[in-house]
């Protein structure tokens, strides 16, 4: 146990902490964005996947983590482009075809990672992002050291949190996107595009799942590996519903994901005497337990998962 109360433990933990919750961060906000207007994309695991994918070989053939970053958000809007065109403009189940994007981004960042690098038996590297310290903070006590020395993603995907929020209640547009996931119909009646809007939040979601699946092989790690995303795309999608379609809400689940993620590998480092499996299922028991707290009073956008027809207006 002292081991455990130490400055040192703590800031430590902290500052993982940030690093294990910026890609979920990523894919929650993105999902948000598009399940307010009406759409679950369950093609999140695959896209943030193929982003890390994307941004792995773009930074690897260019030398430009940015390049690799924008790499990814492009990928991102693709393939949510992709899962507009099902799902919005055919109508098809939004499971089906989420889960469709999903399976078809696994398979197809494996086959272009391979055609690229071939089957080495070192996998290749880059130089991943470095730590940016902001001047004073930075010299907080146990706070500066792990919030305030970060990757310039963490501060990103920070930042995204009150902008989105921003989006959703203090601007017109924010109030369409809202109208769009609730009563396409109303929204349709005053001269909103529901198909366009819908299309336009799938897009911007996906830029920043890709993004967050970026973070995980330019930042978090240095490589590519196919199961890098690890589930995140999923535990962004609890993190949906534990947070009641709030970013900030959102962003506290996943700060407390990436607490728990975080604790149970320091855990493991203190050499208990206990099998790592159970330290492993940590992170993902209390997500259970948290939305089976939550479930109850979680109210999602009328709309979701109803695909809109104009003709069926009236």
């Amino acid at each position: 146990m002292e081991q455990v109360m130490t400055t040192a433990f703590i800031t430590g933990l902290l500052a993982a902490m940030m690093r294990m919750a910026t890609p979920i961060i990523f894919g929650t906000l993105g999902e948000i964005l598009c399940e307010r207007a009406g759409v679950l994309n369950l093609g999140i695991e695959g896209i943030m996947l193929m982003g890390a994918m994307t941004g792995f070989l773009t930074t690897l053939t260019t030398g430009s983590l940015w390049l690799g970053v924008a790499a990814a958000a492009l990928v991102g809007v693709l393939l949510s482009l992709f899962m507009a065109f099902l799902a919005v403009y055919l109508g098809l189940s939004q499971h089906v075809s989420g889960l469709g994007i999903t399976l078809f981004s696994t398979g197809l960042a494996m086959f272009i990672y391979r055609l690229a690098v071939g089957s080495p038996v070192n996998p290749p590297t880059v130089r991943p992002f470095t730590q940016t310290a902001i001047p004073f903070l930075s010299g907080i006590p146990i706070l500066g050291t792990a919030l305030f020395n970060q990757y310039v993603l963490v501060y990103i995907a920070l930042l995204l949190v009150p902008l989105i929020w921003f989006l959703f209640y203090r601007t017109s547009w924010g109030l369409a996107i809202r109208t769009v996931g609730e009563n396409p119909f109303a929204a349709d009646t005053v001269g909103i595009n529901v198909n366009l809007t819908r299309t336009l939040c799938l897009a911007a979601g996906g830029a920043l799942m890709g993004v967050g699946g970026a973070f995980l092989t330019l930042a978090h790690q240095n490589m590519f590996l196919i199961d890098v995303v690890g589930g995140r795309g999923w535990i962004a999608i609890a993190m949906v519903i534990f947070g009641n379609w709030d970013p900030a809400k959102g962003m506290a689940g996943a700060l407390i994901f990436g607490f728990l993620d975080a604790l149970q590998l320091r855990l493991q480092g203190l050499g208990f005497d206990i099998p790592f499996h159970l330290f492993l299922i940590i992170p993902y028991l209390m997500t259970v337990i948290a939305l089976v707290g939550v479930s109850r009073r979680a109210a999602a956008p009328a709309g979701l998962l109803k695909p809109y027809r104009r003709e069926e207006k009236g």
